[in-house]
């Protein structure tokens, strides 16, 4: 099987080159990896740090966007150039690990599922860690809310749809038309998965969440009312 793992990435200079190593590194056995990197118009030094780490890596795609048009287009952009018979979204600041892949592709290989999500939210609020300053517990309660809006409007039970971890065929998106430019990527695609009929198997993954001083971009009220249109959207008008 071969695996395409695309990577979209704006300012992230101090975490891509270490996301491309950790990619690297992985070894799955009968798997192909595929690495598509797609910079969504960086200012930052992001750009050398891809080129300094990319000849270290086999068959690796690089794609710039002339100015940063959000993660929904990164990934589309990635999509369109993938030539695996699975696609992975990674992100490139490090909260997911890519020792989690393997993980995700378990089921896949042994037939169980064609869709795995990576679950971080199959728990209680962490007050210790993850949710321990009230903006992350918002973060927490507003990405159950809409997990569970899915599971309402949809008819199978999410915890996690807002998730960055998604493995899909790509045969599963190829006739899809996805028009999200943002983070509304995540409830466009888990929509139009659901409504072709796929079936979403999740895995219970760890993640270590950065600050919004050290660089994280989702924006909990604005990016949960887009997403809640969307999911909305997708239901009862498109």
């Amino acid at each position: 099987m071969k695996l395409s793992i695309i990577i979209p990435v704006f300012n992230e200079e101090e975490t891509i080159g270490l996301v491309l190593k950790k990619v690297l590194a992985l070894k799955i056995s009968g798997v192909e990896k595929e690495v598509i990197v797609v910079d969504d118009g960086s200012t930052d030094a992001t750009a050398p740090e891809i080129r300094n780490t990319k000849y270290e890596i086999r068959n690796v795609k690089i794609f710039r966007h002339g100015k940063n048009l959000g993660k929904g287009a990164a990934v589309r952009t990635g999509i369109q150039h993938a030539t695996g018979d699975y696609i992975l979204i990674q992100d490139a600041d490090l909260e997911y690990n890519p020792k989690d892949i393997p993980r995700l592709l378990e089921p896949i290989l042994q037939g169980k599922a064609k869709i795995v999500y990576g679950t971080r939210l199959r728990r209680l609020p962490n007050l210790s860690r993850d949710e321990r300053t009230p903006h992350f517990f918002l973060h927490y309660l507003g990405n159950r809310l809409l997990s569970f809006l899915t599971s309402i409007l949809f008819g199978q039970w999410i915890t996690d749809m807002e998730t960055g971890y998604k493995l899909f065929p790509r045969k599963a998106v190829k006739d899809i038309p996805l028009a999200a430019k943002s983070f509304d990527f995540e409830p466009e695609i888990t929509t139009k998965l659901l409504k072709k009929g796929y079936r979403i198997l999740e895995i219970p993954i760890q993640t270590n969440p950065r600050s919004y001083s050290e660089g994280k971009k989702l924006n909990t009220v604005k990016d949960g009312a887009i997403a809640l249109w969307t999911l909305l959207k997708y239901r009862l008008i498109d």
